[in-house]
C-alpha cells in the first residue's frame, strides 16, 4: 500500500510538473524521442529512474526472503500479532539490540537459500540479547544448551565459550536447523524449528501421535509442549509485523543495508585491550561484539575471527600485518607433554596454557599449540 501512495503521489507531481511546462512531452513512453533536443544535452532523469536507482533498505531486502507469510492468519500467530501489537515498544527496544547483527545474520541465512523467517529466531530465542542465559542453561543469542552446543563443535573453556560467540553460535544454528529438516523431516523448516526448540524425540513422538489419530503431521497439527506451540507462531507474528508494518501499525527504527560488522582472522592470542588500540575501538565496543571471550583474549585455538565494526577492519588488518608478534606454532608429538613444551621454547607453563585456552595440561597427538613470544606477552 505504501508503494502505491508513493507511485501515486509521484505521479500527480509529474503530471503537475507537465501542465506548467510547454516542451515536455505529452506521453512518459515517448519522452526518449525528445532528449536529445534539450539545450544542455543531458539526458533526463525521470522517477522511474530514481527508485530503480533506490537501494532497497535492509526491511525490503528481508521480505524478499520470506516464505512463510502464508501462515500468519493461523489462529496462534493473531494471537502472538495482537500481543506485539500491544507492546509495540519491546519491537523497538530488540530491534535497536540486534542492529549489530541483523545484516550479518539475514546475509548468512541468505546464502544457505533458507527462509528469511529464520533471521529472526533470535527474537524468540534471546531478544538479540547476546549475553542471555536462561534459568535452564541455554545461553547465547541462539540459547544453545551446554551438551548440544558441545554436540555442534562449540568450544567451551574457562576463558571462551563458543555459545556466546555470535559468529561461531550463527553457523552452529544454521547447521543444526539444516541437519534437522534433512534428518528427520524431509527439509520441512518449521518442523526443524520445532525440534530446536523442544527436542526432535518430543517432535516425532508428537507426528507419531498425529498420525494415530488420522491427522495430518505438520508442525499445526501436532500437540506439542505449550512452548513448542508458540514457538513458530511467535516467529511468525514478528514477521508478519516487519512484512507489513503499517497493517499493524507498528513503526520499526531505521537499520542501514550494509554490512555493521566484520569479521578479521588472527593467527595468533592477542588481548581485546591491544586488539582494540590496534583496530582503533574502545574496548567496550570490542568486548560487546565478541562476549565469547570471557577472560579478555581471543585465541585462535577457540576462535579464528575477532569480530569489528566494519569501518574499522581496514585498520585492523593493517596493524595485524604491521606487527611481527613472533608466536610459533607447535604440533603436539606422541609423547609430548605441556611443561616439556614450555621449557623447550623458554617460556611459563601459565603463559602456554593461557595463550592455548587451555584449563590443565592435556594435550593430544597431532593438536597445534601456540608458543607465545615473552615480549608480545608484556604489551598484552
Amino acid at each position: 500500500m505504501t508503494g502505491t501512495l508513493i507511485i501515486s503521489s509521484l505521479t500527480l507531481a509529474a503530471f503537475a510538473a507537465k501542465a506548467n511546462t510547454l516542451d515536455t512531452s505529452d506521453d512518459h513512453h515517448e519522452s526518449g524521442e525528445h532528449q536529445n533536443f534539450q539545450y544542455d544535452h543531458q539526458p533526463t532523469r525521470h522517477f522511474w529512474d530514481e527508485l530503480a536507482l533506490k537501494k532497497p533498505d535492509l526491511w525490503e531486502t528481508l521480505r524478499e526472503r520470506f516464505a512463510w507469510q502464508d501462515q500468519v492468519d493461523q489462529p496462534r500467530v493473531q494471537e502472538w500479532i495482537d500481543h506485539y501489537q500491544q507492546h509495540p515498544r519491546s519491537i523497538a527496544d530488540i530491534i535497536h539490540r540486534s542492529r549489530p547483527w541483523m545484516h550479518w545474520i539475514i546475509s548468512r541465512v541468505e546464502d544457505r537459500g533458507l527462509p528469511g523467517e529464520i533471521a529472526l529466531l533470535p527474537f524468540v530465542e534471546s531478544a538479540f540479547d547476546t549475553q542471555a542465559r536462561s534459568h535452564r542453561g541455554a545461553t547465547g543469542l541462539w540459547q544453545f544448551m551446554p551438551r548440544t552446543g558441545d554436540a555442534l563443535g562449540l568450544t567451551r573453556t574457562r576463558g571462551y565459550d563458543g555459545r556466546l560467540d555470535v559468529v561461531a553460535a550463527t553457523e552452529a544454528a544454521l547447521d543444526y536447523l539444516e541437519s534437522q529438516a534433512d534428518q528427520w523431516y524431509e527439509g520441512d523448516m518449521e518442523l526443524s524449528l520445532a525440534a530446536y526448540n523442544a527436542g526432535a524425540g518430543t517432535v516425532n513422538r508428537a507426528q507419531r501421535a498425529a498420525e494415530s489419530r488420522g491427522q495430518a503431521s505438520d508442525y499445526w497439527n501436532l500437540d506439542l509442549p505449550g512452548e513448542t506451540m508458540n514457538y513458530v507462531p511467535k516467529l511468525l507474528a514478528i514477521s508478519a509485523i516487519i512484512n507489513d508494518p503499517e497493517r499493524y501499525q507498528v513503526s520499526l527504527p531505521t537499520i542501514d543495508n550494509t554490512p555493521a560488522v566484520a569479521a578479521v582472522e588472527i593467527e595468533v592470542p592477542l588481548s581485546l585491550a591491544r586488539l582494540s588500540h590496534m583496530a582503533n575501538v574502545s574496548a567496550e565496543r570490542l568486548e560487546a561484539l565478541n562476549p565469547g571471550s570471557l577472560d579478555g583474549f581471543l585465541n585462535p585455538a577457540n576462535t579464528p575471527e575477532i569480530v569489528v565494526p566494519a569501518d574499522a577492519k581496514a585498520t585492523l588488518l593493517a596493524n595485524l600485518n604491521s606487527v611481527s608478534t613472533g608466536t610459533v606454532r607447535y604440533v603436539v608429538s606422541g609423547g609430548d607433554n605441556l611443561s616439556a613444551i614450555a621449557d623447550r621454547h623458554n617460556v611459563s607453563l601459565a603463559s602456554l596454557r593461557q595463550r592455548n585456552g587451555l584449563s590443565g595440561d592435556m594435550i593430544r597427538a597431532g593438536q597445534t599449540l601456540y608458543i607465545p613470544n615473552q615480549t608480545i606477552l608484556a604489551s598484552n
